[in-house]
């Protein structure tokens, strides 16, 4: 009978001990209740409760937490769909508010940074949204900082993983990246077309322009030879005819040289025809 007494309380004060005795690793920090109400937090080492009073409600990690922030769509201020997640580095700095300031604090840390993320670049234009992650990190942060530090939770770090168009968004972009390609491919060529054409028609016209000048030239020097030979021969003929005839008859030679030209017919009366343009010189 005594030996089960001496047992019973053996285990008794075993059980005690057990309880009065708390060992907290580094990295943890312990909330003990005294009778169901907040007493005080227990810091890593050796600590000593009361048993049967004192109860341990919580253990909470006081190393930094690393939150996956789950993907959302998210409309911006140009209509355009786009889907972006985050991941977020926080630390509890005050056990005793992240257990009683809200219900699950982790939870309330990823709603709230999915509603204010929301919030930021449902503000912005799709380009701007997709080129300035920076700001909407350091944004994003501003504006939780506060909220979060009445939950006992200091938010060290947030990043935004991935702001992508959503995949019907990214099709209609590479149609109209597509369709921005074509139409200044169309203007380039556009383009090209007139400066050729423009260019062509000065060619044109400087050789049509050119071309006058020659035959006028050429028509001024043919009259001033002729009243020059009608002047020299004194109504001679015979030396006329002759370097009218050396020169019609050049012109017939180059007339033959043409790669257009079939053939060339010669007057019957070559002299014949001499002296008449011969004799409309004199005449002049």
């Amino acid at each position: 009978m005594e030996l089960n007494i001496l047992i019973v309380l053996a285990v008794a004060v075993i059980v005690t001990l057990y309880k009065g005795i708390k060992i907290v690793p580094q990295g943890e920090e312990w909330i003990i209740e005294k009778l169901g109400k907040f007493s005080r937090t227990l810091e890593p080492g050796l600590n000593f409760i009361v048993p049967y009073v004192d109860d341990v409600r919580q253990r909470i990690s006081t190393r930094d937490i690393i939150m996956d922030i789950p993907q959302q769509e998210v409309i911006t201020k140009d209509n355009a769909v786009i889907r972006t997640n985050a991941i977020a580095f926080v630390r509890v700095t005050n056990p005793k508010d992240a257990l009683y300031g809200v219900e699950n604090f982790q939870l309330a840390i990823s709603s709230l940074i999915m509603t204010t993320l929301r919030s930021i670049i449902g503000e912005m234009k799709l380009d701007e949204a997709l080129s300035n992650r920076e700001m909407i990190k350091a944004k994003l942060k501003d504006n939780i900082v506060d909220d979060v530090a009445d939950w006992g939770v200091t938010v060290k770090s947030v990043e935004i993983q991935d702001i992508n168009p959503s995949g019907s968004m990214q099709d209609s972009m590479e149609r109209q990246a597509a369709a921005e390609r074509e139409r200044r491919a169309i203007e380039t060529t556009a383009e090209g077309n007139k400066n050729a054409a423009i260019l062509e028609a000065q060619g044109k016209l400087e050789a049509s322009r050119l071309e006058a000048q020659a035959q006028v030239a050429l028509a001024t020097a043919s009259s001033e030879a002729m009243e020059m030979i009608a002047k020299a021969t004194d109504g001679k003929e015979l030396p006329a005819m002759f370097l009218l005839g050396d020169r019609y008859i050049n012109t017939l030679e180059k007339m033959t040289q043409s790669p257009n030209a079939k053939f060339v017919v010669y007057p019957a009366d070559i002299q014949g025809a001499i002296k008449g343009m011969l004799g409309s010189v004199f005449t002049k």
